[in-house]
């Protein structure tokens, strides 16, 4: 699915993107580290959503209590310069299954 770009009012760019849990395992420690260690090569803010419960995305604490089970529908919010890089790079994970499957 295409990112959705919204201006923010610091005028920075804020996208988001949606994306499935598709692994047969969900998002359990393995996945949720690797969202993690993929999230923090980048400086933008990455929040994920599922059920409009936000957490931040370089936490592994965070990534771990949304529940993501496989089909889970969520979110990814990104805020900042290399916003766009961070989504694709995060989206990558959930369609190649974090490599799993």
């Amino acid at each position: 699915m295409n990112p959705e770009t919204i201006q923010t009012n610091a005028g920075e760019t804020a996208q988001t993107r949606d994306v499935s849990v598709l692994n047969r395992y969900g998002i359990h420690a393995r996945p949720a580290a690797l969202l993690v260690k993929t999230a923090t090569r980048f400086a933008c803010e990455i929040l994920l959503e599922k059920n409009g419960v936000k957490v931040n995305a370089k936490s592994i604490m965070g990534v771990l209590t949304l529940e993501g089970n496989h089909g889970a529908k969520m979110k990814i919010h990104a805020k900042g310069a290399d916003a766009a890089a961070a989504l694709a790079a995060l989206a990558e994970l959930f369609e190649k299954t974090f490599f799993e499957d």
